[in-house]
């Protein structure tokens, strides 16, 4: 089988000013949805039989047009958050790595508890049952998957072997591809791939 991760478009910045300390569930920017329109005009030529989103809003507007060019129902599921859904802010990680954010250290150190994560032991733990559950439920199938920059992170380290955890900046609808076998044997197929942003497949004739 072949499972496609795909990031989310990008998202409105919000604080926790914005949020009033609640968790941050940010939509798409102008940007964003037109990142996510060019996604679904790309992978419309493409046939899969199962579309999965996160809950978080960023992932299920992104997953809105896919489905409406896939002809398929997009299914929530929540094993696919990410490791900061409790946040009460939603910063891009390229603007935490420029102004040197304290929370970008912490970040790449692991510490997530300090800003409403989980503990990087726990996601590994949860995405990688819910990457065995999706592989095992769907032999021989292409599942397409809209969720978000650490969760693809910590799916491809776990087939490529790596001890790590945020190892790669995944751009926003980013397509990694992870090839699965009957036998068990797991490979990654693509990895960071947005062909699609500078791009447009053009209609067979």
């Amino acid at each position: 089988m072949e499972l496609v991760l795909v990031r989310h478009a990008e998202p409105v910045r919000l604080t926790a000013d914005d949020t009033g300390g609640a968790p941050a569930d940010p939509g798409l920017t102008g940007l964003g949805h037109e990142q996510a329109a060019r996604l679904a005009a790309w992978l419309a030529h493409e046939h899969f039989d199962t579309l999965l989103t996160s809950s978080k809003l960023r992932s299920v507007e992104t997953a809105i047009p896919v489905a409406g060019a896939l002809g398929i129902e997009p299914a929530v599921d929540d094993e696919w958050i990410e490791y900061d859904a409790q946040a009460d802010h939603y910063i891009p990680m390229e603007e935490l790595r420029a102004t040197n954010d304290a929370r970008f250290q912490a970040m790449v150190d692991g510490r997530w508890h300090e800003f409403g994560g989980e503990p990087p032991a726990v996601f590994q733990t949860r995405i990688g049952a819910a990457l065995d559950r999706v592989i095992a439920g769907a032999p021989g199938e292409r599942v397409l998957i809209i969720c978000h920059g650490g969760v693809i992170n910590v799916a491809l380290a776990l087939v490529l072997g790596l001890d790590r955890h945020l190892w790669f900046d995944p751009g926003y609808t980013s397509i990694s591809r992870i090839v699965a076998s009957r036998a068990g044997i797991r490979s990654v197929a693509a990895v960071n791939d947005t062909a699609h942003l500078i791009a447009r497949r053009e209609a067979s004739s």
